[in-house]
């Protein structure tokens, strides 16, 4: 059979002439149990393609290890011929084709009505690599493009029903800039099978040679020419990215991936330092994880633009400069300068190991910015009061925070480096600045307030603490009603509930107990209780506090309804993800003492990914944001959250 014992992947392959059922569960084992490191068929595909995806890459997966995995290339050559041939019987009114993998791949050309050109094509590529190792100018380098990864979209295309020549342009501009991604990326290896993919008249242009590649001399011109090179990709991601928006369905956040995965490649040779002749930079599973976020955001817009009444349009806001700062009365500072302190704010975020920072990702990129500056001031702010120190320290540090926020609103943001950022969110997205003041005065309130004797006292607390985050960031994710910020406080309240019963005897190692002294009081209980281990008189007492939290729960999350469209599915992951916690607290019977109640950030992506794919459902906000409770442990009744937004 095409006489290939030396390759890995024919190891489990069927007798020739096999059944068409028994072709596909090799393709389909060949595509989910190789060596690839990218799922093959994406989840979010339509089941209806599944077998088909599996088809075309065993097909593409053959041919090039026939091209590339055969030590001698004469012998290469041949099978790629005989491949070739086996290819043409899919087509001719004769018998069939016996290779398992085109006896499958013949029920998708069918199927699909998929011209023999494109996979022609990809064997013309195959078989130029065994003739030629170097390209002599930018223009062959393309020409190879055209055989060796153009035709991989559009036979993606083809199998979604997309046959016009515009698309087919637009993917074959991606496709090349995925290819040469690759190559920058895999010059180390390439040098490994003799081949230089990089032009000639490009590394003369910066006066490299063909001896500085093999001897991989790294150094300041090879950096000049990776960007050189880089600069030219990108354009060329850019020319293919509008077909993201021609592209109905799952399919379009799988071909945004793709381009965003291309670039994310240039992203990491240029974050390695561009030495990508001794080393392979690669992306991380965080990194992946990120693009996907993204894409899934971009299908939250589009699907949810829709749902707005015709009579509202969205609340304008300024468009965002970078060659001119945002901040009031500071126009004076550079975009550098905010830019820098965003990332600074996504550092320390990022940092924080963070419910909040996965959620984020779902948000378009200056909601996201925004949200990453308000936690950033946040986390800082928290610090000054729970971190070890002086009494007096912690206070004059809280009063250096106030000091610096009413500067940086006046546009003075020199006193620390978030500070460019957050005066840049608080303008564009109008943010009133007495939340931020309210959040210091709850820090303030650490300082000096160990319990709380009521439940109106601990709501105060709550409100400065909890309240001013979703306050602060329902502006950032846009909203209309006025109503909307009592909603948004109950929601804070309900995860600051959730944090405190989870964290009762962290908090108490502190010297603080923040659960009412009249709830401990109502259920016999001490200071020294809360120290565990659980108790019958503990159990009832939080799960008090805990139908206290379902009941913020219940009544603020019809704010996900309210919020901007591109917002929703991050507050409904957010929301998914608090109630989720303190659901599992009550399947434990709120024994939080044995050990720490937490979800793994695989949960927290698994919510965001729920709500990015619920998105083309009609009110699908209304579903099940709040987790499934263990039982029927809900009691009536519950109390009564002060008004705090107006």
């Amino acid at each position: 059979m095409l006489g290939t014992p030396e390759l890995e992947i024919a190891s489990n392959l069927p007798a020739e002439g096999c059944s068409v059922a028994e072709a596909q569960r090799y393709t389909r084992w060949l595509a989910t149990h190789h060596y690839e490191n990218f799922n093959v068929v994406s989840w979010l595909l339509p089941r209806r393609l599944h077998q088909h995806f599996y088809n075309l890459y065993a097909y593409c997966r053959w041919a090039d290890d026939l091209g590339d995995e055969i030590p001698d290339r004469q012998h290469a050559l041949e099978l790629l011929d005989a491949w070739e041939d086996e290819l043409g019987l899919c087509y001719s009114g004769e018998r069939g084709p016996l290779h398992p993998v085109l006896i499958a791949l013949r029920e998708t050309i069918r199927a699909k009505d998929i011209p023999q050109k494109p996979f022609s094509d990809l064997l013309r590529a195959f078989r130029q690599d065994q003739r030629v190792q170097r390209y002599a100018t930018w223009d062959a380098v393309l020409d190879y493009c055209l055989y060796s990864a153009n035709p991989v979209g559009r036979l993606v295309l083809y199998l979604c029903g997309y046959r016009d020549a515009e698309r087919h342009k637009l993917s074959d501009y991606t496709c090349t800039g995925l290819q040469l991604a690759n190559f920058w990326q895999d010059v180390s290896r390439d040098l490994e099978k003799g081949r230089i993919y990089i032009p000639l008249d490009a590394l003369a242009a910066h006066g490299l040679t063909e001896a500085d590649m093999v001897e991989r001399r790294f150094g300041g011109r090879y950096v000049s020419l990776m960007k050189d090179l880089i600069e030219r990709t990108r354009a060329l991601f850019a020319a293919g990215m509008p077909l993201v928006e021609s592209i109905e369905g799952p399919l379009r956040i799988d071909i945004e991936m793709f381009s965003r995965g291309g670039l994310a490649v240039l992203d990491a040779i240029e974050s390695s330092g561009y030495d990508t002749l001794n080393r392979r930079p690669a992306l991380t599973k965080w990194t992946q994880i990120r693009l996907l976020m993204r894409a899934l955001a971009g299908r939250v817009v589009s699907k949810d633009r829709d749902e707005l009444p015709i009579t509202q349009e969205p609340t304008p806001r300024q468009p965002r400069n970078e060659s001119a700062t945002l901040i009031k009365n500071a126009a004076e500072a550079d975009a550098i300068t905010v830019r820098d302190s965003y990332a600074e704010c996504n550092r320390i975020a990022r940092g924080a190991h963070s419910s909040f920072y996965l959620a984020f990702f779902g948000l378009p990129r200056d909601k996201r910015d925004a949200l990453f500056a308000l936690y950033a001031f946040m986390r800082l702010i928290d610090n000054v009061s729970d971190e070890p120190g002086d009494l007096e320290a912690k206070r004059r540090g809280l009063a250096r925070w106030r000091g610096m926020l009413d500067e940086a609103i006046a546009g003075e943001t020199g006193g620390h480096a978030i500070l460019p950022a957050l005066a840049d969110s608080i303008a564009r997205f109008k943010i009133p600045t007495r939340y931020f003041h309210d959040l210091i005065l709850g820090a303030e309130m650490d300082l000096t307030v160990a319990t709380y004797a009521t439940f109106d006292q601990l709501s105060e607390y709550c409100y400065r603490v909890a309240g001013t985050v979703g306050l602060t960031c329902l502006h950032v994710f846009g909203f209309r009603d006025p109503r909307d910020p009592d909603l948004a406080e109950r929601l804070g309240l309900a995860f600051q509930l959730t944090n405190i019963i989870r964290d009762v005897r962290a908090d108490l190692e502190m010297g603080r107990v923040y659960l009412p002294q009249e709830d401990l009081a109502r259920f016999g209980c001490s200071t020294n209780d809360l120290q565990g281990p659980l108790t019958e008189r503990v159990e009832p007492l939080l799960e008090f506090e805990a139908e206290r939290a379902w009941r913020f729960y219940q009544e603020g999350v019809a704010l996900i309804g309210q919020i901007d469209p591109d917002s929703r599915a991050t507050l409904w992951a957010l929301v998914r993800t608090y109630s989720t916690l303190l659901a599992r607290m009550e399947e434990r019977n709120f024994d939080v003492f044995t050990s720490r109640v937490a979800l793994s950030s695989a949960e927290k992506v698994q919510y965001l990914l729920a709500a990015g794919l619920a998105v083309g459902k009609a009110s699908w906000w209304k579903g099940d944001a709040l987790a499934k409770r263990p039982g029927n442990r809900r009691r009536p009744g519950g109390p009564v959250l002060r008004h705090r937004a107006g």
